[in-house]
């Protein structure tokens, strides 16, 4: 016979599977950014004039990821209210979101308030509220005191569509998502294309994203350089148990209270948090929640989560789920009324969380959200020097970190646990990808992961 042949395989033999491909740990972005923030720590340290002025590397980073993400947002929950169809599907999705958001925000607050009381960060301080400086805070309130109920309600109305989008207020554009869905719903196959060329444009807006994200690791330099060298460490040692008790409450409620969620739904935490590692780092060390969005809605939906519920969820979180800011300003309160020697009642403290439930939420879009919020709560309570916020300036930018990666995650958590609830998460996808590669890439899956075939 022409030709070689091929020798035959004894039964049952199987090749060799290929050697795994070692990537040097450098090449892992959580490692990139844990190496950038020593370095900026260094710098900040030892150089805090020079550490001062990198401070532009972080702002154009957010600014570049900040300008896509209004447009990520408005795309996806139009496309998904539009793919869901059944406008009693959207309010199910919808209502259950709002109803673990209010939830799970108020367990925040109480958990803040507790904490506050009994770890008492501002004991013996006795500061005179007299000789506070209200100057330093005049912006932070002025800018709070439009965080009425109206106010807030006509915040929510954009003057126009593309000014919403164009200024980057999260509220307006969810607003005009929202309506831009139903439209897409009603008009039908005309919908129905307009939907693909929406999603053909997001996937080029996650694109840039990607491109951009290959200067995380600077932007988090710049970041933690310039708050070493700005504020400092003194600063940490002066409200140092202030700061702590945040930092503390705050992961103890992420792995203790979304881990009882977690088991309540058959959700593993850990390895969430494992597999949005990158994510939180960043949000850490660059203070911006917000900017991981673009990536976090690819990772929700490659790891099981259904696109529309994605693209209804996570965006309204920013909005109305902000437990980092509920924990942060519940122990802020409480710390100025120690600090000043101020005794809160049951009553005034409970008071105040009911009006944190909407000063929580009114801020959010705001530059400095967290800071702002507390502003507008200082006044509605008549109780507490507003001066008082001056103790807190020093370590503000430490503060916004932890918010920043607690918001972040909680509705991360939140999209998952909606996803699971509504019963459209699929178990085969999130089990491949948690107990997968946690560093592969985050492009989207274009099909669905095939079940595993019976062998014999």
């Amino acid at each position: 016979m022409a030709g070689s042949v091929r020798p035959s395989q004894p039964a049952g033999f199987t090749a060799p599977a290929a050697a795994p491909i070692r990537r040097s740990p450098l090449s892992k972005l959580y490692v990139q950014v844990l190496v950038a923030i020593a370095l900026g720590i260094l710098l900040g340290h030892f150089y805090p004039r020079l550490a001062v002025d990198m401070k532009p590397l972080s702002d154009g980073f957010i600014t570049l990821i900040r300008a896509v993400v209004p447009v990520i947002i408005f795309a996806t929950i139009a496309a998904g209210i539009a793919k869901m169809g059944d406008m009693r599907r959207v309010g199910v999705v919808g209502l259950r979101a709002i109803i673990y958001f209010e939830a799970v925000s108020t367990l925040a607050l109480l958990v803040g308030l507790a904490v506050g009381n009994l770890l008492q960060p501002g004991a013996g301080l006795h500061i005179d509220p007299a000789h506070l400086d209200q100057k330093a805070v005049a912006g932070y309130v002025t800018s709070a005191k439009s965080l009425t109920i109206v106010e807030f309600l006509l915040k929510m109305i954009p003057a126009n569509m593309v000014g919403a989008v164009a200024k980057g207020d999260l509220l307006p554009v969810l607003v005009m998502s929202v309506l831009f869905g139903f439209a897409l719903c009603h008009i039908g196959p005309r919908g129905a294309r307009l939907v693909l060329l929406i999603d053909d444009f997001t996937q080029a807006l996650f694109g840039v994203v990607r491109i951009v994200m290959y200067v995380a690791p600077l932007a988090a330099f710049g970041a933690m350089a310039f708050t070493i060298g700005k504020f400092g460490f003194g600063m940490l040692a002066s409200l140092g148990k202030l700061l702590a008790s945040v930092y503390l409450t705050s992961i103890l409620f992420v792995l203790g209270g979304f881990g009882l969620i977690a088991r309540l739904f058959r959700l593993r935490i850990l390895k969430i948090l494992r597999y949005f590692k990158d994510e939180l780092l960043i949000a850490f060390s660059a203070t911006s929640g917000e900017a991981m969005i673009p990536r976090s809605i690819v990772k929700l939906e490659r790891m099981g989560c259904s696109e529309e519920t994605v693209g209804l969820v996570l965006p309204t979180g920013f909005s109305f789920n902000t437990d980092g800011t509920a924990i942060y300003m519940t122990m802020a309160v409480v710390f100025i009324a120690q600090a000043t020697d101020i005794k809160l009642s049951l009553g005034q403290q409970l008071t105040m969380l009911l009006v944190m439930l909407f000063t929580s939420k009114g801020a959010a879009g705001v530059a400095g959200a967290g800071f702002v919020a507390l502003a507008a709560t200082m006044p509605a309570l008549g109780i507490l020097p507003v001066g008082g916020l001056a103790l807190l300036l020093g370590v503000e930018r430490f503060m916004s970190e932890i918010r920043a990666v607690t918001n972040l995650f909680s509705n991360i958590f939140a999209t998952v646990v909606v996803s699971r609830w509504m019963g459209e998460l699929d178990d085969q996808r999130l089990s491949l990808v948690l107990d997968g590669d946690p560093d592969g890439d985050v492009e989207p899956l274009e099909e669905p992961l095939a079940a595993p075939q019976p062998q014999g």
